[in-house]
């Protein structure tokens, strides 16, 4: 069968011919060189280069980061996971990693991832807090976090042990660590308008604040701490007081109206004042931690020590009212002590009622002399001591202070009129004998006039009286109808007899000159007599041989 391509075609359905090589014939022999070392890809440049970056960011991250600590409040608002920032003076040392309730719901656990340069910061005195905006009386704070969020504020310790576990600051510290200056303790009765922030004031200058205050144990008084700032600290001696410096300080009491203020601040915050006693000098400078008193006002603060406290009771057979408890006691003008206590008593030998006062006594206000003088409390001289100011009266008084208030005081003098009494030495508190007010006493006295006054038949004298008047009316009716006509006449008649009278007295009546004239004549007869007189005395005998010179 003849191919229809022609004879000299090969068939297309025959496999081509192949040369040695398995190459068709038509193309040459592959040149075959030796395999040269593989290089990688550019694709593979990219994800390798990210590995490196990531294993840097890992490590640096790593590098990075300080310890992991957990810091437990009671309640974390405004706190996020992931975003809050732990900041020292604005600084970012941290960030909040998680935030997860403790086992009994009762606090919040924040975890904190600190940076390593706040290493420093994990150990055992610093303190934490949450930022936030707070209005206080201190004033307000917190008011930048009302755009940038909440935050963990903190006070860098300075211990040298090392800690994970703290506990939250509810309110931020008024004193940092960083801050110079001491701290002082203070105690007194009662805490007062004093807060945490409430001013200290040195002069009336601000020189620090109230860091913190307790109940004492027994609930007898209160425990603060202050903070005085460098250099005002070195002000603070060992001799200085310390006082309430409120913002108002009124009182009203036997004395009347008494106000005080330190500075407009304290009318909020109130306030401490401190300063050294008048006439005294500074003392060394006190010690950090050192404790004082903290007095009620200024002039309880500068008081010398009033020693140890004397107790007497009072019974007073009157009215209490206007005295309560803290009222002065007072000796000719000197305080000597106050009432602690008001009571009343029934006496069963005289059927009434007493009202007991009890007093707490100073003895060594009264001077350096008199305490000198003063035997020990408790001897045998002390207690005839005692016996003879008794003896010479001295007494209690309730004695009215303001008229205005009508508040009473107790005075204590000596009465050398009062009666007699004698004291239980021994008993504690022992009874100090005492005489009624002056103006309890006037009261009496007026009231036994009002009863004798009301006793007098007033009607009775009235209604006589009456009967009088109409008899006096009527004699002076016939007076003046039938004596007063007489008397004209008898006047009248006088009258003209002193006229005669006058007349007659005159210098040139007749009467007048012949009373001189017998007078003149007198006056030589007596010069005659008194000559006479003369010549007898030189010659007694001419009474018997007559005058010399005479003829027989």
């Amino acid at each position: 069968m003849t191919n229809a391509q022609g004879p000299n075609r090969p068939n297309q359905s025959d496999p081509p011919k192949r040369n040695a090589g398995g190459l068709p014939p038509n193309l040459p022999e592959p040149v075959i060189e030796p395999r040269s070392r593989w290089l990688p890809s550019l694709v593979w440049v990219i994800p390798l280069v990210a590995l490196l970056i990531g294993i840097f960011l890992v490590f640096k991250t790593v590098s990075s980061r300080g310890p992991t600590i957990t810091i437990s409040f009671v309640s974390t608002e405004g706190l996020e996971n992931g975003k809050t920032k732990v900041k020292f003076k604005d600084v970012d040392i941290g960030t909040v990693k998680s935030i997860n309730l403790s086992k009994d719901h009762s606090r919040v656990l924040v975890d904190v991832q600190l940076t390593k340069e706040a290493t420093d910061f994990a150990v055992k005195d610093t303190r934490f807090w949450v930022v936030r905006p707070r209005v206080a009386t201190s004033g307000v704070t917190g008011l930048s976090t009302l755009l940038s969020g909440a935050y963990i504020g903190v006070d860098a310790g300075r211990s040298t042990d090392d800690q994970t576990y703290f506990v939250g600051l509810e309110t931020p510290p008024a004193v940092t660590g960083d801050q110079k200056g001491h701290t002082f303790t203070l105690h007194g009765e009662s805490l007062g308008s004093l807060d945490i922030g409430s001013p200290v004031y040195y002069r009336r200058v601000q020189v620090g604040q109230v860091t913190a205050f307790s109940l004492d144990k027994n609930g007898t008084g209160v425990t603060m701490q202050v903070f005085v700032n460098s250099p005002y600290d070195q002000y603070v001696g060992d001799n200085s007081r310390w006082w309430h410096a409120s913002g108002v300080d009124l009182r009203l009491d036997s004395s009347g109206f008494t106000l005080n203020t330190q500075s407009l601040a304290t009318v909020v915050l109130g306030g401490v004042a401190f300063q050294t006693p008048p006439n005294q000098q500074s003392g060394p400078q006190a010690k950090d931690n050192s404790t004082f008193r903290l007095a009620s006002d200024q002039a309880d603060a500068m008081r010398d020590p009033d020693g140890q406290a004397v107790h007497v009771v009072m019974n007073f057979n009157q009215s209490v009212r206007g005295l309560s408890v803290g009222a002065p006691v007072d000796f000719r003008g000197i305080v000597l002590g106050q009432v602690t206590g008001i009571g009343v008593r029934y006496d069963q030998k005289s059927h009434s009622f007493m009202m007991p006062v009890t007093i707490d006594l100073y003895p060594d206000r009264l001077g350096r002399r008199a305490k000198e003088a003063m035997p020990d409390k408790g001897s045998q001289a002390s207690q005839d001591m005692l016996q003879l100011l008794v003896k010479r009266g001295l007494r209690g008084q309730l004695r009215t202070g303001n008229l205005l208030t009508s508040q009473l005081y107790v005075a204590l003098d000596f009465f050398p009129k009062a009666p007699a009494a004698k004291v239980d030495t021994n008993a504690d508190p022992f009874e100090l004998p005492t005489v009624p007010n002056t103006l309890d006493e006037l009261q009496l006295q007026i009231a036994d006039i009002a009863r004798k006054l009301d006793k007098i038949p007033f009607d009775q004298i009235g209604s006589n009286l009456n009967d009088s008047l109409k008899n006096a009316n009527a004699l002076f009716g016939k007076l003046d109808k039938e004596v007063m006509p007489e008397m004209r006449d008898t006047l009248t008649q006088a009258k003209k007899t002193f006229s005669e009278a006058q007349a007659t007295l005159q210098s040139d009546s007749p009467l007048q000159s012949n009373t001189r004239q017998a007078m003149q004549e007198l006056t030589r007869t007596l010069q005659s007599l008194n000559a006479l007189a003369d010549y007898l005395e030189r010659h007694p005998e001419s009474l018997l041989r007559g005058k010399q010179g005479d003829k027989p």
